[in-house]
């Protein structure tokens, strides 16, 4: 893996937490705004929209980056519209990651060859 799409999974992973913490907090406030005379809808609403636009352009970025079958970046897009699926995005970006660098650790010792 280089270090433009290492770069790009980063990226990707680093929104895609605060952006699942930001649609909870977003789905509280709906809660809140019709149960009590607390609104805070229309700040978390922006919050969580420049965080969700972030998220789709690191996606995009890192599906064109990495070459994922449409399977995978699908799941990583289903991920990003449901209320905690940022946190399992961040799970899965990580192994993903994690699983590169050993690859080309093995790549540059010689154990494999591909």
């Amino acid at each position: 893996m280089d270090l433009k799409t290492a770069t790009a999974l980063r990226r990707l992973r680093l929104v895609s937490a605060p952006e699942a913490i930001s649609f909870l907090l977003l789905l509280v406030c709906s809660v809140l705004k019709r149960t009590t005379e607390f609104n805070a809808v229309p700040v978390m609403g922006m919050v969580h929209g420049v965080l969700f636009v972030l998220y789709v352009i690191f996606w995009a970025d890192a599906w064109n980056r990495t070459k994922w079958p449409v399977k995978t970046a699908a799941l990583y897009f289903v991920l990003s519209v449901l209320p905690a699926g940022g946190f399992f995005a961040d799970r899965k970006l990580r192994r993903e990651a994690e699983d590169a660098v050993i690859a080309s650790r093995a790549r540059k010792e010689g154990a494999v060859s591909a």
